[in-house]
């Protein structure tokens, strides 16, 4: 109970550091800025809990910290922890809202909201903390599947990251980038891969406790299940703004699958630039 409650002041801590320097700065991306940290930290403490002697406390603090350093560097090459680095989807949500419901929904949602996300899908590890046990046949497929989600989201995002990179030299030599969306590699089997293997990467988490507590009817299912829905909302969200910015792209969406990898449906090649 003692490293829930030690969670729980890290989590009030991080709130109203987040609102308070979002208020100071007027950029809202902060809880963006340590999203790939904080569990970290929450893994840190259950594990520490166990003193570090647990073999599935310590691999799921081992996968969430590789979790979190693949999820840093690819924030941090895009320039999220530059100055201006706020999310351009706080930018347009900002100018579609009077200023004072903006701030109510930077308190509630942005701040307080994503913060109890990001501690509810480490809460199977305080699971595995109260069902100590071996280290089994069950945690190492979990493992593995762990692994190899951080491969795919890994992949998915060096995907996009290469696109954009073309895209912007394109762009700087004058020329019209086309097409002017990734659609190729991962991205011809799901729109949004990286998000696939992410959320994937939690529910994993808390197969992690179901395994330690023997049954998959564990309450901590309530973490994977908000994170997955904050993913549909901010998807739909960010597909309006690219629609509005690309009208193909909605050729796109009908012959994509969302979010689960699957075949796609025949679709018109993407127009390429000439040279």
């Amino acid at each position: 109970m003692h490293a829930f409650v030690h969670c729980l002041e890290v989590l009030a801590g991080v709130c109203a550091a987040v609102w308070v320097v979002s208020l100071l700065t007027n950029e809202h991306s902060w809880v963006d800025r340590i999203w790939s940290i904080i569990p970290v930290a929450y893994l840190a403490v259950f594990a520490a809990a166990a003193g570090f002697a647990d073999a599935r406390l310590d691999t799921m603090f081992a996968l969430v910290a590789l979790w979190g350093a693949r999820l840093t560097f690819n924030f941090a090459r895009k320039g999220g922890y530059a100055p201006g680095g706020e999310d351009y989807r706080w930018v347009v949500l900002r100018g579609r809202m009077p200023r004072w419901r903006f701030e109510l929904f930077n308190l509630f949602f942005i701040t307080i909201y994503q913060n109890v996300i990001l501690l509810l899908i480490c809460l199977p590890a305080w699971t595995a903390l109260r069902h100590r046990g071996t280290f089994g046949t069950g945690d190492v497929v979990v493992a593995v599947a762990f692994l190899a989600c951080l491969v795919g989201e890994t992949v998915a995002d060096q995907q996009q990251w290469n696109f954009q990179r073309w895209k912007k030299a394109e762009t700087a030599g004058g020329r019209d980038p086309r097409p002017r969306f990734v659609s190729t590699g991962l991205f011809r089997y799901s729109r949004h891969p990286n998000f696939f293997f992410e959320q994937a990467q939690w529910w994993l988490v808390f197969a992690f406790g179901a395994v330690a507590a023997g049954s998959p009817w564990q309450w901590t299912v309530v973490g994977a299940v908000l994170l997955t829905l904050l993913f549909v909302g901010s998807t739909v969200f960010t597909e309006s703004i690219t629609r509005s910015r690309y009208p193909e792209y909605a050729d796109y969406q009908r012959a994509t699958s969302p979010v689960i990898p699957w075949f796609s449906r025949h679709r018109p090649e993407p127009e390429r630039a000439t040279p």
